[in-house]
């Protein structure tokens, strides 16, 4: 009786418990102690002491693996970490895009020089239009020829002038030719510049063919673009340790893409209406991605970012500090007044509408400095999403093309003077090429001024990302902790820093002649490199993920920023430039 009490205690049962319960549970620890035995991979009349061993070998085979795990992870942790502050130097995109800028300036300052392709091309109906529309111009420049006496120079106007009537393009491409020549040697200074301007635009219109921009020497020079291109990528995405097999494959399809974004662009009427080629590049993309399709083992040359920071490294050589200065204070003080208030609207708004601070700061930026390139510039100080610096850029674009139609035909039909008009499109515009474009569609004064003002907040890109990069250091510092300088100069976009070194050396340290010798070549680079990067973003953008990202809101925020801005700036345009608060701006 004795033994079966004890029984029951050592298998956990009560007192009251029956027989038919002590055989069930001694069957039950049974066939446990064979699963245990079985899972050990020990047999079932293995004994205690064989048991025994067995689990003291499993203890020593565990802390053998977490000896291992803590390598693997303390590997991963360093991985995770990064490249050191030297590594980073030829490992990060910031940085190679710095040397690459770096690398392409310095070539053509030793004096390597490079044929570029030509995109321009202006059809036959179309050539006879512009005929048409400047033979009143040839006959009043005739007639002001002969009252000053410049004799030579009349002559070729009306030999111009009868090439016309024949309308043989090849006949008044070489007239126009001639009247560029005479009007050089003409002493009247203004008739000198209007006869000369008008010689070189027919001519150069005469000259500009379709069949000239797929001539075999004219492809042959843009190969020789995307092969060094393609070398200096592959070459940036090895030192990244990013696989280059499938960037090698899908870069000809972006160039390509690139190539007929810019002939497109190269159209005479598009010309003519301001369509430029990074609209042309964003809407190939969207359409291949959105509609036909592009196939996912092509996106690694997809590299929005790479390609854009490279571009503007040498960008910077364009932005000259004297030319600003030269120009005036008022595009410097407009520039700082728009970027200061729209940007803290901007980014007020975005709070007001639940849109999270990183989102806002591309946004603001976007709208208050200068577009892609300040959005960009942000999204490196933020550490930014690359998604939302794609919805940014795409929107961006999407609101330029109205904007830059509207905005010359409404200062027209209002009678606002030309250097208000173009002083409001440098502050709205988002690219020097819509400004251009605008100004050019009301006056040279206009295009002249609005140039000016955009410059002046291009140079504002770098003040922008180092006080983004000391608030941004400062949000993500502990509470009661000052974040360290290492952090701020982390977090400090270093492609910028390559901008701002650029435009200093084109600025102070080389001469006129040296600068005119290769700021053609290099906007040309620049131009391509940022053909690749807008044909990147519409190949990455899909309007679905678009539509879903935050609901709207960064959209809203977005638009009514950008109406803010477009009123702000005409104030501001009026008060600087229309002879409100100074004299009147004058070139």
């Amino acid at each position: 009786m004795y033994l079966r009490e004890k029984l029951k205690q050592l298998l956990g049962l009560g007192f009251a418990a029956g027989d038919q319960g002590v055989i069930e549970t001694v069957n039950a620890e049974h066939k446990s102690l064979a699963e245990i035995k079985a899972s050990l991979g020990l047999p079932p009349d293995a004994t205690p002491e064989q048991v025994k061993e067995r689990l003291q070998a499993l203890k020593a085979e565990h802390e053998e693996l977490m000896g291992l795990k803590g390598t693997w992870e303390a590997r991963e942790e360093e991985e995770l970490a990064g490249p050191t502050q030297w590594q980073a130097l030829y490992k990060t995109e910031d940085w190679l895009a710095v040397w690459i800028g770096f690398l392409i300036i310095g070539i053509f300052l030793m004096g390597f020089t490079l044929a570029t392709p030509k995109f321009k091309w202006t059809l036959g109906s179309e050539f006879q239009g512009m005929v048409v529309e400047n033979a009143p111009v040839v006959d009043k420049l005739v007639q002001q020829a002969a009252q000053k006496d410049e004799i030579a120079l009349a002559e070729q106007l009306l030999a111009l002038k009868s090439a016309m009537d024949t309308k043989n393009r090849k006949a008044i491409g070489s007239a126009a030719g001639k009247v560029e020549d005479a009007a050089k040697k003409a002493k009247d200074a203004g008739l000198k510049k209007r006869a000369g301007d008008l010689g070189k635009e027919v001519k150069s219109e005469a000259g500009n063919l379709a069949d000239k921009v797929f001539a075999w020497d004219n492809i042959q020079k843009a190969l020789w673009i995307g092969v060094a291109y393609l070398i200096i990528s592959i070459i940036a995405m090895a030192m990244m340790g990013i696989s280059i097999g499938q960037f090698i494959a899908g870069f000809p399809f972006v160039f390509v893409i690139a190539w007929v974004a810019q002939f497109l662009a190269g159209n005479y009427t598009i010309l003519y209406f301001g369509l430029e080629y990074v609209l042309w590049c964003l809407f190939l993309g969207l359409l291949i991605s959105n509609v036909i399709g592009f196939p996912e083992w092509l996106m690694p040359a997809v590299r929005t970012e790479f390609y854009i920071k490279s571009g503007l490294v040498i960008l910077g050589s364009r932005v000259l500090f004297g030319e600003i200065i030269q120009a005036g204070a008022y595009g410097i003080v407009q520039a700082f007044l728009v970027v200061a208030v729209i940007w803290y609207f901007c980014f007020w708004l975005c709070r007001k509408l639940q849109v999270d601070d990183e989102f806002g700061a591309m946004l603001s930026s976007a709208v208050a400095i200068c577009g892609v390139s300040a959005a960009i510039a942000t999204a490196g100080a933020v550490k930014g999403d690359p998604k939302k610096l794609s919805y940014v850029t795409s929107i961006v674009l999407v609101c330029a093309v109205p904007m830059m139609v509207l905005m010359p035909i409404i200062s027209k039909a209002v009678g606002m003077p030309d250097a208000v008009a173009g002083a409001w499109l440098g502050g709205t515009l988002d690219t020097s090429g819509s400004v251009v474009a605008a100004g050019a569609l009301i006056s040279e004064t206009a295009m002249k001024v609005g140039v000016i003002v955009k410059m002046s907040q291009n140079v504002l890109i770098g003040v922008a990302a180092f006080i983004l990069s000391v608030v941004w250091a400062f949000k993500g510092a502990a509470v009661g902790e000052k974040p360290s300088l290492m952090e701020i100069w982390y977090r400090f976009p270093k492609f910028v820093l390559g901008f701002i070194v650029a435009s200093l050396l084109f600025s102070f340290m080389l001469s006129p002649k040296t600068i005119n010798a290769v700021k053609g070549t290099l906007n040309h680079l620049t131009v391509w490199w940022f053909a690749l990067a807008f044909t990147s973003i519409g190949l990455e953008t899909r309007f679905v993920d678009i539509a879903r990202m935050g609901g709207g809101r960064p959209a809203l925020a977005f638009f009514v920023a950008q109406g803010i801005n477009i009123l702000w700036t005409l104030l501001l345009a009026y008060l600087l430039f229309g002879g409100i608060l100074f004299p009147a701006f004058k070139f």
